[in-house]
């Protein structure tokens, strides 16, 4: 499978942005760890992270015909963008979401997700690991 890995705003400050929510390994490291998997696994993946909106509605609609799917931690997207929704609903690609934290033990406005009307399955609080999760997905 040919999938889009896509990572929203503040993730490529992993190991520094409150490391008691997200762990203390980097982003290089989770890029390091979705590559491994995603071998494992036999999937060819493309990573992309960005802190701007529009960026990655770009790279969601870019991956239309492309890709065979997407897995995207939209981050702090996840509880406020519509455009990301729109996105992912007009290319129709399977989408899984992955969350480090678990959402729905954080404060009450991280517990909505627009994202989630859009995904065919949502990972939330495993870290790492709900990449993996995410990427198994698509065997």
């Amino acid at each position: 499978m040919k999938l889009l890995v896509i990572n929203g705003p503040n993730l490529n400050m992993l190991g520094i942005r409150e490391p008691t929510v997200y762990g203390k390994q980097d982003f290089a490291a989770l890029q390091d760890y979705i590559r491994t998997s995603a071998a494992e696994l036999g999937h060819d993946v493309t990573l992309f992270q960005s802190n701007h909106e529009g960026e990655i509605v770009d790279i969601i609609q870019a991956a239309y015909g492309v890709y065979d799917g997407i897995i995207i931690n939209p981050a702090a997207y996840t509880h406020t963008s519509v455009a990301i929704l729109d996105a992912l609903k007009a290319v129709g690609l399977p989408t899984v979401e992955v969350h480090l934290s678990d959402i729905h033990s954080r404060e009450e406005f991280r517990h909505h997700s627009y994202v989630s009307m859009a995904a065919v399955k949502t990972i939330c609080g495993l870290g790492f690991e709900g990449y993996r999760k995410a990427l198994e997905y698509f065997e």
